[in-house]
Parts: C-alpha cells; sequence; structure tokens
C-alpha cells in the first residue's frame, strides 16, 4: 500500500505537539466563544437587535424609556467579552493543563498583563502567558516542596503565586503584549494583502494537506483563530473560520468512494460521511486519503473552490465553528453570508467529488485499499488512538496494554475494583498488562481499556476518547471482568511466566497494621441505614484522628452521586476527589453489621470506611478485595469474635 511519507526530521511532531497544546487550550472555552458569537450577532451595528430596534435610536444612543438598553449601546458586551473575558479564559486554561489550579491562576493573572498592555484582541498572548504562568508556577512550588514550616503552607502557597503572578503580569504588559501585537498586526496584514490579491484560496495548497497530517491545529487555534476574531471584531464576521472547518472538500471524497470505492472503503464511506459533515469530526475522511495520497489533490481544489466562493460572495462567520459540523457553521454564520457559505459547501463537495470520482475511477490498483491500515498510518501521525476513526474498522484491534478503574476519588470503589479485575488478569496469564485505579478527574487519554460504574462512563468519555469503555455496576463480582478476561485473549498473547510476588505492584504487598487499627473495628454495628453507616463509619475515621469531621459530610456526598456498594455485601463509603484535603493520614474502619444494611436496595453486611492519602491503603484494599471473593474468608469475617480476628482475615488473606 502506498502511503504519504511523515517528514523525515521531527518539525512535523514539534508542530503537530503545539497544534495540540494550542487546541487544548481553545476547545474547552468553544462554549464562550459561541456565547460572545451570539451576542455579536445580536448588538454589533449591522446585528440583528440593531436592525430591529434602529427606529428607536437617537443621537445621543438607546432611548431612556426602554430601561436598561443603553447599556448596550455600541455593542457594548461584545468588546469586554473578546478582550478581556476569553483570553482569560484561554490563558486559565493553559495554565492548569500545566500545573492544576496553581498555574491556571497564576496563568490568568499573567495573561491580564499583555490583555491590557495590547491594542488587539490577546489570543496569541494568552495561549503564550497562561502555559509560561502555569510553568514558572510549578517550578516555584518544586523549589520549597517539603521545605516549609507546618501552619506556613497557605501563607506560602498564597503570596508566591501573588507575587509570580505580579511579575508575570508585568512582563506581559510591557514585554510580550506589545511584540504579539505586532506579529498580529503584521499577519493581519499577510490576510489582506492576500484578500485583496484574490490568492486567499491558494491557502487550501497548505491547509487540506496539514489536516491529513494532523497539522492544522497549529494553523487554525494559533493564527487563524485570534485573526478572524480580531476581523470579526471589527467588521462583524470573518472568512478565515471557514479556511479549514468547510466540510465540503472531505465530503466530496467520502461521496467518490460511495460511489467508485471498493470493498470495507465503499461499505464504510456512507457512516463516515454522516459524521464528517453532521458530526463535525473531519478526521474521519483522513484514512480514505491515506489509502489513496493521490486523493489529496481532490481535497485541495474542492478547499481552493470553497475559498474562492466565500471570496467572491463576501461571506464570513462571526465566531469560529467548532467542531466543523454544517449545523456549527450555520450557528456562527454572519448575516447576508448564508447562501455564500451554503453555495461555498456546495461546490467544495462538487469539485472534490468530481477530482476524487475520477481518480478512483481511473485507478488500476487490483487489490481492496486496507482501510484498517491506513487507519492505523493516521494514528501514528496523529500520535494517538482515534476513537471516531475506530468506527471505521469495528472494535479496539491492537493489545491491550493498559487498564485504568477509575471514580469520582479514585481512592476506594477504584482501587477495589482495580484489584479484583488485576487478579483475574494475573490468573490469566496476562501479568504484563497494567490495571491502576484513577480519579476522574485525573484521567488522561492514554489507557488502552477504562472501566468505571455505569453512572460514572459519559464523564469517563470526555477523558479518555479514544480507549474502550466498559460499565460495571457490581465491583466484586461483575460478569464484566470475565467479559474483559476474553477479550484481552483475543487481543494479547498471554505472559510466558505469570509474574512473580516480587513483581507485584506495592499495593499487592502486606499493610501496614497502623491503616486499620483495632479501635476502628466494630463487630456488631448500631447503625440501621446506608446513612447512619456512613456517620458511624466515618466516626470510627475522626476518632482515629486520620480525618477531620467535615470528610465524613464528603462521605455522604460522594454516595449521592455513585453507590459505593461493592457487592457480596460490602459497601466502602469514602469522600470525594475534593475532601482529600480533610484527610489527615491514611485510614481504614471496619463495621460488621447483625442485620444486613439496605444500601440502595443492595444489603450490605460490612461497611469499611475509608481515607486515603496517597497508595498506603491500597495494598490492604486489595486485600479486603480478595477476601470478599472467597465464600470462605466471608464466613471466617461473620464469625471473628475479635477486633485481632478481624484484621488477621484481612491482612493475611492470600
Amino acid at each position: 500500500m502506498s502511503t504519504v511519507e511523515a517528514p523525515r526530521t521531527g518539525v512535523r511532531v514539534y508542530v503537530q505537539k503545539l497544534g495540540t497544546s494550542l487546541s487544548n487550550m481553545v476547545m474547552p472555552n468553544i462554549g464562550a466563544f459561541i456565547a460572545w458569537g451570539l451576542i455579536t450577532a445580536l448588538f454589533i451595528e449591522q446585528g440583528w437587535l440593531q436592525a430591529i430596534f434602529s427606529g428607536l435610536r437617537n443621537p445621543d444612543g438607546w432611548v431612556a424609556e426602554i430601561g436598561g438598553w443603553g447599556s448596550y449601546d455600541g455593542a457594548g458586551i461584545v468588546g469586554p467579552m473578546i478582550t478581556y473575558l476569553l483570553p482569560v479564559l484561554i490563558g486559565y486554561t493553559g495554565g492548569r493543563m500545566i500545573h492544576g489550579n496553581r498555574g491556571a491562576v497564576v496563568g490568568a493573572i499573567a495573561t491580564m498583563g499583555v490583555v491590557a498592555g495590547a491594542d488587539v484582541p490577546m489570543f496569541m498572548g494568552a495561549m503564550i502567558m497562561g502555559p509560561l504562568g502555569g510553568w514558572a508556577m510549578k517550578k516555584a512550588d518544586a523549589l520549597w516542596e517539603g521545605k516549609i514550616r507546618p501552619g506556613f503552607e497557605m501563607l506560602v502557597d498564597n503570596f508566591s503565586a501573588g507575587i509570580l503572578g505580579m511579575l508575570l503580569a508585568i512582563l506581559g504588559f510591557f514585554g510580550v503584549g506589545p511584540i504579539v501585537s505586532s506579529f498580529t498586526r503584521a499577519a493581519g496584514n499577510a490576510v489582506d494583502f492576500l484578500v485583496n490579491n484574490d490568492l486567499l484560496p491558494l491557502t487550501s495548497i497548505l491547509i487540506e494537506p496539514a489536516k491529513v497530517l494532523f497539522l492544522n491545529n497549529a494553523i487554525n487555534h494559533g493564527v487563524l483563530t485570534p485573526l478572524g476574531t480580531t476581523q470579526a471584531l471589527e467588521t462583524g464576521k470573518s472568512i478565515l473560520f471557514l479556511l479549514e472547518t468547510n466540510p465540503g472538500p472531505g465530503l466530496g471524497v467520502l461521496l467518490a468512494f460511495m460511489v467508485f470505492g471498493r470493498g470495507v472503503a465503499r461499505a464504510s464511506a456512507p457512516g463516515a460521511a454522516i459524521i464528517q459533515f453532521f458530526g463535525g469530526i473531519h478526521e474521519i475522511y483522513f484514512p480514505y486519503v491515506l489509502m489513496k495520497p493521490k486523493l489529496i489533490a481532490a481535497t485541495i481544489l474542492g478547499g481552493m473552490t470553497g475559498v474562492f466562493i466565500n471570496v467572491l460572495f463576501g461571506s464570513g462567520l462571526r465566531a469560529p465553528a467548532a467542531p466543523g459540523s454544517i449545523i456549527a457553521i450555520y450557528a456562527q454564520t454572519a448575516g447576508g453570508s448564508f447562501l455564500g457559505v451554503t453555495l461555498s459547501v456546495l461546490g467544495a463537495t462538487a469539485v472534490s467529488f468530481a477530482v476524487a470520482s475520477l481518480l478512483l475511477k481511473t485507478d488500476r490498483a487490483e487489490d481492496e485499499p486496507d482501510l484498517a491500515a491506513a487507519t492505523a498510518e493516521m494514528e501514528a501521525l496523529k500520535g494517538k488512538k482515534s476513537g471516531v476513526a475506530s468506527a471505521l474498522v469495528g472494535a479496539h484491534r491492537g493489545p491491550v496494554n493498559s487498564i485504568v478503574f477509575a471514580c469520582d476519588a479514585g481512592m476506594g470503589s477504584s482501587a477495589m475494583g482495580a484489584s479484583v479485575l488485576r487478579k483475574k488478569i494475573r490468573s490469566a496469564g496476562f501479568g504484563d498488562i497494567t490495571v491502576t485505579n484513577q480519579s476522574i478527574a485525573n484521567l488522561t487519554d492514554t489507557y488502552d481499556l477504562v472501566v468505571t460504574h455505569r453512572d460514572l462512563t459519559d464523564r469517563a468519555r470526555l477523558k479518555t476518547a479514544s480507549a474502550v469503555h466498559v460499565s460495571v455496576e457490581d465491583f466484586m463480582s461483575s460478569p464484566r471482568y470475565d467479559e474483559i478476561v476474553e477479550m484481552l485473549r483475543n487481543t494479547n498473547a498471554a505472559s510466558d511466566e505469570q509474574t512473580t510476588e516480587a513483581a507485584r505492584s506495592p499495593e499487592d504487598q502486606t499493610a501496614g497494621a497502623e491503616v486499620l487499627p483495632l479501635e476502628s473495628i466494630v463487630l456488631a454495628g448500631s447503625a440501621n441505614s446506608a446513612d447512619a453507616a456512613i456517620d458511624e463509619a466515618g466516626a470510627l475515621l475522626v476518632a482515629a484522628d486520620s480525618v477531620e469531621p467535615a470528610y465524613v459530610d464528603a462521605m455522604h456526598e460522594r454516595e449521592k452521586s455513585v453507590s459505593t456498594y461493592m457487592g457480596n455485601g460490602l459497601a466502602i463509603p469514602h469522600g470525594t476527589n475534593e475532601a482529600k484535603t480533610a484527610i489527615r493520614r491514611t485510614g481504614i474502619s471496619f463495621v460488621r453489621y447483625p442485620e444486613p444494611i439496605d444500601w440502595n436496595g443492595k444489603p450490605a453486611e460490612f461497611v469499611v470506611g475509608i481515607a486515603g492519602l496517597g497508595n498506603d491503603h491500597m495494598a490492604l484494599l486489595t486485600k479486603i478485595a480478595h477476601v470478599f471473593l472467597d465464600k470462605d474468608e466471608v464466613a471466617r469475617l461473620r464469625a471473628a469474635t475479635s477486633a485481632d480476628e478481624v484484621r488477621a482475615v484481612l491482612s493475611d488473606s492470600k
């Protein structure tokens, strides 16, 4: 199979990573861009409301009788949003990417410096200062980590963030802001030159191949969005928002495969066309181009046609359309541009279809194109698996190397579930597969398979779109675990030898007794409801000085979102991820009830309260999980007459 050869240097990878970073700062804030675009449509001079109420204007603005409307004179909402809100959101997001909330705050402060020091909307400056603020805060925190005297942590944290933010804001105001302003004006002049000389369609020669190589994010979010937003502020619309998002070139290629393609490519093209055109996920058509690299000519000519029509009709969008769905494009189309935008999509589709059809019809290759190989090549170019592209070739194809069990806090139910699943996977001979647990908030799209409670699966998909997702309800004995093992037999070759005891992960080793003191074990609990049982287990953690009383409230809050019932008569209530600040040290409590408690419709005979700071409670959780998979061990717990016996069962079980 012929392929598109990637550049031999590392430039493509570097630009690709840069584009991904820029996209990660912009995409979470697309909702704000949409809000700004809609407000622009309403309140700028050419806006809908201005036109409707134009007869009510007088030389001094809106008439006073229309209460409150005077504040909108001159599109007063639009300017502050694009000048302050959008750049600060981007800077905040960029800082958060590097160093969490502290990086986000410093990134936002630093961004205000470039905003105030420039005379154009400072999107580029925000993309510089936001990550810079997060990086600087991360480095600063590392300097005095572990060196602060107890009781002074908050003082040092707050003042260090404030001082660093001040310095970066000053740097942005006097240094970065003016430089980025000059660059923006120069780039704007270059765009004006292309428009005035009818050369803008030539940009498709760069943009269309860049899309297939996943370099478009750097162009789109790094240049086109900032310049287009500045242009839209002045004129109410910008053609730059249409250069990359036009779905016509890709749609034309997919339609050509529907008519002249063969095999899997032809069969899958209709579904891909729907996803691309209405869903706006352009990457769905990239494998089709990679199968036949000469089809890049079709996308280039289609793109040039679309741009030419938009130039001819003076079309433009009010704000970025993301994703590049026809629905999002029409939602942002400026008044008077609907005809031009529609014709540009139709024209781009028609030209792309005609060229691609000619190339496919005259193709002398006899072998059926390998869509799966092209999809794999696309993922290699992208640097990650594509969840959308998997729709072209079915379920997960490659081996599973990493599995994560995720829950809200990442320390209780996920740890227990991960332990059970890990044991099953190792028993099946897959000792080289890592099985970890994590909070959903900290998930990254680097795992092959993600297991969550069914109520949390949708949240996990937002974080790990390219992974296979499995939903469970019973954490201890879910039949889905066996399905996962069966899937591994189809995708992975079992390890030649089992993982030895010495090679086991730290959480499989024996836990220290201090995590579960004898005073935290109750053989006959007094609670008769789930809420009362949480109070009882939480009170034992407070009495052991493991947590502050506020942690018990967080245990109830956690239970409201997702049940902590694990199955086999066990519930493990624990706090939310945000409540970890209320944990003084790792601790576990154990309460046995003579009569099972109704736990959201499930019988809970044993309640284990958990408060974990690090991983030192994981070993005991692993032992507990193994106990409740063994009916004989559960019987030993029921028959235990002392706290020592209970702890011995939980600590010594294999």
